[in-house]
């Protein structure tokens, strides 16, 4: 019996992980999209999410793509460049096997590495007995608020709720000079 393994996503994947958000679309509540994204556009947002050097992971086994995760920018201003926000699929015929909890691992370990501080878990219909939040609680994330009804899909009214965790000392220390989020914004200032 072959293990799941977690790499760094690539355009090869992308077909695989359009059909796997597109059930998530379809058929459940994490998203609160309507209508599934094309490959296009899926594509459009993988490009940019690398280009930003946001890390994007897959879970993989047996060369089948079981599920996805990655980490973006939390809000566009530059004061929020050291959180980023979670985001993971799952592949309806993998879940509960612990796919869900090795890519949010090894996302973690990225946006460590990278020198985030925060990371944000954005989790519609974030009822509390939700695989998601119970997956971030698993986690070390905490409940840092909650939107009531701020979704409606599928014929019923969603809470959102907030979780967050931080990462290399999160808000108790200066951000480090030389870490991702910093040195990129030093660039953008020059190029201005």
């Amino acid at each position: 019996m072959s293990s799941i393994t977690i790499r760094v996503a690539t355009a090869a994947d992308l077909d695989r992980i359009t059909v796997i958000y597109a059930d998530a679309v379809t058929q459940g509540t994490a998203s609160y999209e309507l209508e599934p994204p094309s490959r296009a556009e899926m594509g459009a947002r993988f490009d940019s999410l690398i280009a930003g050097g946001f890390p994007y992971l897959v879970a993989e086994k047996d060369g089948a793509v079981l599920g996805y995760a990655y980490a973006g920018a939390f809000r566009p201003r530059p004061a929020y460049r050291f959180i980023v926000e979670d985001s993971v699929y799952i592949a309806p015929e993998a879940k509960g096997q612990g796919v869900g909890l090795k890519l949010m691992q090894g996302l973690i370990e990225a946006a460590e590495a990278a020198g985030f501080r925060q990371i944000i878990a954005v989790i519609g219909d974030g009822r509390s007995d939700s695989a998601s939040v119970r997956l971030h609680e698993k986690l070390g994330f905490r409940h840092s608020g909650r939107l009531e009804g701020s979704g409606f899909k599928h014929g019923r009214w969603l809470d959102t709720v907030f979780m967050q965790l931080s990462l290399n000392g999160g808000a108790s220390t200066p951000p480090d000079p030389e870490s991702w989020p910093e040195r990129k914004f030093r660039e953008g200032l020059r190029g201005k």
